[in-house]
């Protein structure tokens, strides 16, 4: 059964740091481009981060650059989001997902993508 499961979010404060991690059951993430969105409350879902299939190459949404690090753990078929100097403005339910390829930033998730359920994170001021 395909399945993305989140982990790694929690509370923390101003200028702290998460790592999120994506693990997959039932597919190998090595075979998509991954992403990371994120939900804040009262708005809508934007993409945050993108990695491409073989890895080389990784997108950030202007407002986390220099901040957050996606990569990838081929042995462990699992994508990170390492998230640092987090800011209250990055409160928010991260799901990651898969997809065809990057469109920037932005995963482009079509009918042969898979979503996970999702990881709270709150950053308090």
């Amino acid at each position: 059964q395909l399945q993305l499961v989140e982990s790694g979010g929690g509370l923390v404060q101003s200028g702290g740091s998460l790592r999120l991690s994506c693990a997959a059951d039932g597919i190998i993430l090595d075979d998509y481009a991954v992403g990371w969105f994120r939900r804040a409350p009262g708005k809508e879902r934007e993409g945050v981060s993108c990695i491409t299939k073989n890895g080389t190459d990784t997108h950030y949404v202007d407002s986390v650059k220099g901040r957050f690090t996606i990569s990838r753990d081929s042995a462990k078929n699992t994508v990170y989001l390492q998230m640092n100097s987090l800011k209250p403005e990055d409160t928010a339910v991260y799901y990651c997902a898969t997809g065809d390829f990057c469109s920037g930033y932005v995963t482009y998730v079509g009918r042969g993508g898979s979503w996970g359920q999702g990881t709270h994170v709150t950053v308090s001021s």
